[in-house]
């Protein structure tokens, strides 16, 4: 004997029925069969809905019921062939005129009981299991339709009977003796001891289905919805969710009680008692494999079985001094919210015993608060605790596992991603059989939440980046291409899916959740509204993505003052713009102070050296306990380039037109050549080994005339030519002694400057060639050979590929 149960979903529609009926057909051919059935879809709804109306004395419950009745006359004809409708449709209307009947009386008395409501939705089932039965008949099958009224015995508490299965299961048992193979049975129904019609409550045709699989010790029960099975995750919300082969009885009924609709836990007591194993299947696509749910499935290596959530909720807190050492205040709350049917969705209690908090169903929350306000109003009034505090808008988030109990670690794992990603946990809960970790949450965070958990516990195959980049420049551009060029590789070595998801210039934006076509961002930027930073800021924040990168590639002022709000929220701030870590110290201090603070990363390595890993290196040095006493740099490509590339031969204004020409200065020369960038790399270098310095604390002894300084920058070439003897001269000078010309930055005892120095041979500065960076430490390690970082500090495609390494680390 084997028992399936078809859903709401499942008989919607004629054609979902012959589905159905094809499924219940083909396991009759295996073994006898019972077929428990629930309303269509929606139905039990539409006849509370009509009910409410007329004990209103809303006349709109009238065509309500035409339209139930409508569909369910539309039902039997698309069902069966036109010479078997006639009775069936008769059935029909005479069980719509009882329904309307009913609720005429309704209406008069302006009235529902909760009796006569069990009366009303009892209907759905009674209807639907009715054209099932009648769609075999048309096939020419042989089977028996059972009254589920007349076998599963309850109390008389209407709404929410309890079965009384001393009576129930011999009933069963007498009436399917498994003379013919397939029985029909409505779900959700049953009867009172004086006869009268109770329903089973929430969940109550998978109870039915349960009831009758635990009477007759059937060999499987099968529960047929439109979906394959449990999931690791709600689908919905998690596209990389998967179903789950095989689960216990233990870790289903967690799941399902925080939100996993597929199951209803008091459902399937009977068959977990009896051991019979449980299959959730899926009537449209009935090939898949499904869960099977069962009292001990084989080990698995995933501990945590899935992840679940429910909301909203609202989190109830009862605190004060007065509740320490004192007995009884955890039984009088619980005691107050049961008089009000309350259900209490979890519990935490302080070991001091100084609060006790319940998240209850943000539509019980009103009732719960006046319950407990009431039964503690005295100790309120007399200063003992405090009035009770309420938070709402939130949400419950399980890890389920039957394993995690074998596995150090795993609350730590959940704590970390969570915080990682900005997710606060407002309060948390774990059951000393360690089958479920909950965290009540803001209900915005649920989705992100949900995520970083399925890919942390599910995925740790491929780690999804959302990455934001502002500046679409030269070196935007660049870094634009190399992410697209790297995605293949990404994905396979370092199993990180790292998405471009928005793009700003100085006109536009554009956020797309699931990633934008790197191949063709330019029309999606094009097509992309106004830039506006707050709303651009608002959106992104809105989005609420795990693991967002937010890649600053301009030298705007504006964009850094977004930093903070970003940083809050756990977005990672990826700076190629110097302003925010050469701004007052108080603004940098602040922004690394807010990484550490919501756990993600502020990273700026860009800022000096462009590619080089020189800021990185200086903070290695630094947590390994070395100190550095003074540095010696030439942090300008662009300097470098101008005095490699000047020999006199020809004028020094040429020389730095075509520095600017092939992308090595800033848009205004101005800002190289008169070291007031140097002066920038120093003093975050400064920073950064641990002094607070201000840019007025930086020297910088300019080497250009001040009449270089006035006006445009068509008037800054023009003094260039104009003073070509005064660089000729600083060029003859140094070549006369040997040496070469270094606009050099330094840093010792506390002091740092700038400026052009002459280089003799021999120094690690001299033979820098092109548009070379060169940084000397000189630490308690280094003493007389300084540790040198050179390489090319300059151009497009090198400062980009630091910012991609500043991507990748901000990442992991």
């Amino acid at each position: 004997m084997q028992v399936l149960k078809f859903g709401g979903s499942s008989v919607a529609t004629a054609d979902n029925m012959q589905r159905v009926l094809d499924l219940a057909q083909a396991a009759a051919r295996q073994a006898p069969t019972v077929v428990v059935v629930s309303a269509l879809g929606g139905v039990t709804d539409q006849l509370i809905a009509a009910g409410r109306r007329a004990a209103a004395h809303d006349d709109t419950y009238r065509p309500l019921l035409r339209e139930l009745e409508q569909r369910h006359l539309e039902a039997a004809r698309g069902l069966l062939p036109i010479a078997g409708q006639s009775a069936v449709l008769s059935q029909v209307k005479t069980s719509c005129n009882e329904l309307e009947n009913l609720c005429d009386g309704i209406f008069a008395l302006g009235e529902l009981s909760a009796r006569t409501l069990d009366r009303l939705v009892s209907y759905g089932e009674l209807l639907s299991s009715r054209l099932v039965a009648a769609g075999l008949a048309a096939r020419g099958a042989a089977h028996q339709w059972l009254d589920s009224r007349q076998l599963i015995r309850t109390d008389a508490r209407y709404g929410h009977s309890a079965v009384d299965f001393a009576h129930t299961n011999p009933l069963i048992q007498a009436a399917v003796t498994g003379e013919v193979p397939l029985y029909v049975a409505p779900g959700f129904v049953a009867a009172a001891p004086d006869g009268s019609t109770t329903t089973l409550g929430r969940g109550g045709s998978d109870y039915t289905a349960a009831i009758f699989a635990g009477a007759l010790g059937a060999s499987t029960l099968e529960i047929w919805t439109d979906v394959s099975g449990m999931m690791t995750a709600d689908p919905r919300l998690v596209r990389a969710a998967r179903p789950i082969p095989r689960i216990s009885y233990q870790e289903a009924m967690e799941l399902s009680h925080f939100g996993a609709k597929v199951l209803y836990p008091p459902t399937i007591q009977p068959v977990m008692r009896a051991g019979i194993p449980l299959w959730i299947k899926n009537t449209f696509a009935p090939t898949d494999a499904g869960t099977l749910v069962e009292v001990a499935p084989p080990v698995n290596q995933e501990f945590v079985r899935g992840i679940s959530s429910i909301g909203p909720i609202s989190l109830l807190r009862l605190e004060g001094s007065g509740m320490v050492g004192v007995p009884g205040f955890s039984r009088r709350l619980f005691a107050a919210l049961a008089q009000e049917q309350v259900n209490v969705v979890l519990i935490t209690q302080s070991s001091s015993e100084h609060s006790i908090c319940v998240a209850v169903s943000t539509p019980d929350a009103n009732r719960a608060q006046q319950a407990a306000d009431q039964e503690f109003a005295a100790e309120i009034g007399r200063g003992l605790l405090d009035p009770l505090d309420r938070e709402d808008a939130l949400a419950v988030v399980a890890l389920v596992g039957e394993q995690m109990k074998n596995h150090p670690g795993i609350s730590g794992r959940l704590f970390g991603a969570l915080g990682q990603n900005g997710v606060n946990i407002r309060a948390i809960a774990q059951g000393s059989s360690e089958k479920n970790i909950s965290t009540v949450i803001r209900q915005q965070d649920v989705r992100k939440a949900i995520n970083v958990l399925h890919e942390t516990f599910f995925e740790a195959t491929t780690r999804q980046v959302n990455v934001v980049v502002a500046g679409v420049g030269n070196v935007g551009r660049k870094l634009l291409e190399q992410l697209q060029r790297q995605q293949p590789w990404l994905r396979e070595k370092l199993r990180l899916n790292l998405r471009v998801v928005g793009l700003a210039n100085s006109r536009q934006f554009v956020l797309q959740e699931d990633g934008l076509d790197l191949a063709d961002w330019e029309a999606a930027l094009a097509a992309g509204p106004a830039l506006d930073l707050t709303h651009l800021t608002d959106e992104l924040l809105a989005l609420n993505l795990r693991n967002t990168v937010f890649v600053d590639v301009t030298a705007s002022a504006d964009v850094a003052q977004v930093y903070e709000q970003l940083l809050t929220r756990s977005v990672a701030v990826v700076a190629c713009n110097k302003v925010a870590a050469s701004a007052e110290y108080a603004q940098y201090a602040r922004f690394k102070s807010l990484a550490q603070e919501f756990n993600t990363q502020f990273l700026f390595e860009t800022n000096v050296g462009a590619g080089l890993p020189i800021i990185g290196t200086l903070g290695d040095l630094l947590r390994s306990g070395d100190e550095v006493q003074r540095m010696q740099a030439v942090l300008s490509g662009t300097l470098n380039f101008v005095f490699n590339n000047y020999d006199g031969t020809r004028p020094f204004a040429e020389v730095v037109r075509q520095a600017q020409q092939e992308g090595y200065t800033e848009p205004d020369p101005r800002l190289d050549l008169t070291g007031v960038d140097v002066a920038r790399k120093i003093l975050i270098l400064a920073r950064e080994a641990g002094h607070p310095l201000e840019m007025p604390d930086v020297q910088n002894a300019s080497f250009l005339p001040a009449a270089c300084l006035e006006g445009d920058v068509p008037a800054f070439y023009e003094q260039l030519a104009a003073h070509e003897s005064h660089f000729r001269r600083l060029y003859d000078e140094a070549a006369a002694q040997g040496c070469k010309l270094r606009f050099v930055a330094s840093f010792e005892e506390g002091w740092a400057r700038v400026g052009l120095q002459s280089v003799a041979p021999g120094h690690d500065l001299y033979s820098l060639q092109g548009k070379d960076n060169a940084v000397l430490f000189f630490t308690n390690r280094y003493v007389e050979q300084p540790l040198v970082i050179k390489g090319a500090g300059a151009g497009a495609e090198v400062t980009a590929s630091g910012v991609f390494a500043d991507v990748l680390r901000a990442a992991h």
